[in-house]
């Protein structure tokens, strides 16, 4: 009986890759940064928590032994002890540092080519697209029309947003059209959702990775996101592990956005779910029920969305913690030839300047009842974990990466 599970935690970074100076993120570490802040005391973290950060569970499993992999550095507070399981680093062969890129890599499919971008200017979108977008959509205008972090453009944005039914729509450094409405007014949820849909159609020609729906809530200059945010993404260019599973017969679930991330392609169940605590649910009651010859792929979207964008570094800190405390109730579980992998798509290092993602190695944390300790080194591309997968479930190999099982 061979069942897999994937738990990601978004924008868990352990150290900048060789070519992080390339996209400004040289000396990124998105782990040992928040344990030195916490080991440290500092000013910003008082009142918010107390003392170095301790992962007792994710250190049993290698996660200092897999940084010490990436950068050769311990991190303050993480236990120093021999893994009990299989453990390891690994690079990104893909050109851009973004969510899409590293699951599609994870999968087996790196993006080797260009995404689109809008460049960090105001305004940064071409006219012709905006102009497009209101004769398709009906809308009145935009407001926005710029490089922002989405917390902060709300509040900008949102009391005009709400007096006059324009969508507030920005971008980032990665490869996205973001629009922000309020759930309350303008045709809410429905017509955000209804607006990204009609932006991902006429977005074809710039090759932009990700339409995301922003939803917020509040009044009077004070706004907030909601959880309902969707992702609208281009359908992978190559075949991917979750693909062939489904050719073969098995079965792939796909937990919070995992299903927007693939274009809901290669996903034979899809389950909803928001916030670290029902994520985690959601991915036990599957570790309990999921049948034999499937995946299990969950992506805790918190830890990049509400901390490492956000640069909190407290709050990411207090989610670690969170989450390592419920990993034995999901060992127990697990039945006797599973395998879980914990791993990350990016880093988010939020001690950094900016609020963008940071160009960093991922850890691989393999753990089961009847996996052995070892370390498998430093990985040259995430798509090794999907290689690998595809070994364990005796498909055919994919096009990238190396089995390390």
């Amino acid at each position: 009986m061979n069942r897999a599970f994937i738990l990601l935690l978004d924008s868990f970074g352990i150290g900048a890759l060789p070519d992080a100076e390339k996209f400004g993120d040289k000396g990124t570490n998105t782990l040992l940064h928040i344990a030195e802040r916490c080991a440290a005391g500092q000013s910003d973290l008082p009142g918010k928590r107390q003392g170095a950060l301790r992962l007792p569970n994710l250190s049993r499993l290698g996660l200092n032994a897999a940084a010490k992999i990436a950068t050769g550095q311990n991190v303050p507070g993480l236990d120093d002890v021999n893994p009990s399981g299989i453990y390891g680093a690994a690079a990104s062969i893909s050109k851009g540092k973004d969510t899409t890129s590293g699951h599609w890599e994870i999968m087996g499919a790196p993006v080797l080519f260009d995404w689109g971008f809008f460049p960090n200017k105001q305004p940064c979108f071409p006219q012709e697209l905006i102009d497009n977008f209101v004769k398709e959509s009906g809308i009145p205008g935009i407001l926005g029309n710029k490089h922002a972090s989405g917390t902060v453009i709300i509040n900008e944005y949102g009391d005009e947003h709400v007096k006059t039914g324009k969508p507030i729509v920005y971008t980032s450094a990665d490869s996205v059209f973001q629009i922000a409405c309020h759930e309350e007014f303008h045709g809410g949820l429905d017509r955000l959702y209804e607006l990204c849909k009609i932006a991902r159609e006429i977005l074809a020609p710039y090759n932009i990775g990700r339409v995301i729906a922003r939803p917020f809530i509040g009044s009077n200059g004070q706004y907030e996101r909601t959880e309902h945010r969707h992702d609208y993404s281009l359908p992978p260019h190559m075949p991917t592990l979750l693909d062939n599973m489904v050719a073969a017969g098995k079965t792939t679930i796909g937990i919070g956005k995992i299903p927007d991330i693939f274009a809901h392609r290669g996903i034979s169940k899809e389950v909803e779910a928001h916030g670290m605590d029902e994520l985690f649910e959601k991915t036990l009651q599957e570790v309990q029920g999921a049948p034999t010859n499937s995946l299990t792929f969950t992506n805790f979207v918190d830890l990049d969305m509400k901390f490492g964008h956000r640069r909190d570094v407290a709050g990411y800190a207090n989610a670690l913690e969170e989450f390592d405390n419920t990993l034995p109730q999901l060992e127990k579980s697990l039945q006797d030839n599973d395998i879980a992998i914990i791993t990350a798509d990016h880093g988010c290092d939020p001690t950094h300047i900016g609020s963008d993602h940071t160009r960093e190695y991922i850890p691989i944390l393999v753990f089961g009842p009847n996996i052995k300790s070892r370390s498998i080194g430093c990985r040259k591309t995430f798509a090794d974990i999907g290689q690998s997968l595809a070994h364990y479930f005796s498909l055919a190999k994919l096009e990238h990466g190396e089995n390390f099982l």
